[in-house]
């Protein structure tokens, strides 16, 4: 079992710049590839981005290539989304989750955080 939990959301206007984190304990976090997906209102929940277990591979969604980056910090069992650019169309909620293999399909995710709400104002 993995429980994974996010932060960092929160109210910002169009432009500015916001980092969440994914903080998992459980299994050993570097044993995980994790994904970043997000469900804006009256939407169905998308992908946004993966980094496999070491961190060496990532992958963004188009809507956000060039603004938003993935890390991840195995010593500190961290995730991270930075989010430059923010746009009205990012708002949503996001969440965190842990796969047994780097992938980018929602159904394919072992666990799941609670997620934490963007809200971005024009």
């Amino acid at each position: 079992q993995v429980q994974l939990v996010e932060s960092g959301g929160g109210l910002v206007q169009a432009g500015a710049s916001l980092r969440l984190s994914c903080s998992a304990s459980g299994r050993t976090f570097s044993g995980y590839a994790m994904d970043w997906f997000r469900q804006a209102p009256g939407k169905e929940r998308e992908f946004v981005a993966a980094i496999s277990r070491s961190g060496g591979l990532t992958s963004l969604a188009d809507s956000v290539k060039g603004r938003f980056t993935i890390s991840r910090d195995n010593a500190k069992n961290t995730m991270y989304l930075q989010m430059n650019s923010l746009k009205p169309e990012d708002t949503a909620v996001y969440y965190c989750a842990a796969t047994d293999y780097y992938n980018l399909v929602e159904a394919r995710m072992n666990y799941w955080g609670k997620g934490t709400l963007v809200t971005v104002s024009s």
